[in-house]
């Protein structure tokens, strides 16, 4: 079986055990594959190993793993996130004429979730679903400075004022949280600012909010009114999520317990 084919399967198998909605016995996924019984074992023991499928109690048939589960969760708490943060984007973005974001961590990157661009002629490309490096951009900074990430090891310069010294960097994490947010001053791309401040519930930064734009635009007399605004916008949707959030929990079996959001 090619790796392609046996993923392809392996998929097939997971999406049968999440509809079937019932425990499923390997046999019956062995017919579905149209596969010999043996590799529908071999296929089930590598996803139970990995943790999207198991073992329904003391049996062998097979029930949806406590990784699909907690990945259902994660993606309920992200778009969750995004509806509650999206009316304070567009505030952010109308009052200070720049594009506001929401970002959060993945794999070593900043993930862009949300964005609220702005008609103007001078626009900062952007997006949804872009990840961004966090030693040289602001969302990527103060995800590193209020949470509880480690410094990268590799710190690639992205421009002359990135920064890739790691005890460098690490005072400047210092400084971004006694100011209360961070700021990108061409340290990605030629020509852009940014700025980004934590979002927090429960005592833990669970995402940033960000603003960026021209270079030209956000000039050194903007920096502080603007930052300000930010830091009061990511205050008010922190305060507005602990009224009204339950964050996902990821021990085990309790991540069952999906997000739960106030009407």
């Amino acid at each position: 079986m090619s790796e392609i084919k046996a993923l392809a399967r392996g998929l097939d198998m997971i999406d049968f055990v999440w509809s079937s909605n019932r425990s499923v016995g390997v046999g019956e996924l062995a017919t579905m594959l149209q596969i010999d019984k043996s590799s529908a074992s071999r296929l089930a023991r590598t996803l139970i190993q990995h943790g999207y499928l198991d073992n329904a109690g003391n049996s062998r048939r097979l029930i949806v793993g406590k990784r699909l589960v907690q990945i259902g969760c994660e993606i309920d708490h992200r778009l969750a996130l995004r509806q509650r943060a999206l009316p304070h984007l567009r505030q952010l973005a109308e009052e200070t004429g720049e594009s506001a974001h929401m970002a959060v961590h993945a794999t070593g990157k900043a993930v862009v979730i949300e964005d609220v661009e702005v008609a103007t002629s001078l626009r900062v490309a952007g997006g949804v679903g872009r990840r961004i490096a966090l030693h040289c951009t602001a969302v990527g900074k103060a995800l590193l400075a209020f949470g509880s990430l480690p410094i990268p090891d590799e710190l690639t310069r992205m421009m002359p004022a990135t920064i890739t010294d790691s005890q460098e960097l690490a005072l400047h994490l210092d400084e971004i949280r006694r100011q209360g947010y961070a700021f990108d001053d061409e340290e990605h791309e030629p020509g852009v600012r940014c700025m980004a401040a934590p979002v927090t519930l429960s005592d833990s930064t669970i995402a940033v909010i960000g603003i960026s734009g021209p270079a030209v635009r956000i000039t050194d007399v903007r920096i502080a009114p603007m930052a300000q605004l930010l830091i009061e916008t990511a205050g008010r949707l922190s305060q507005e999520l602990h009224h009204s959030f339950q964050p996902p929990r990821k021990n085990g079996v309790s991540v069952a317990a999906k997000l739960s959001l106030k009407a």
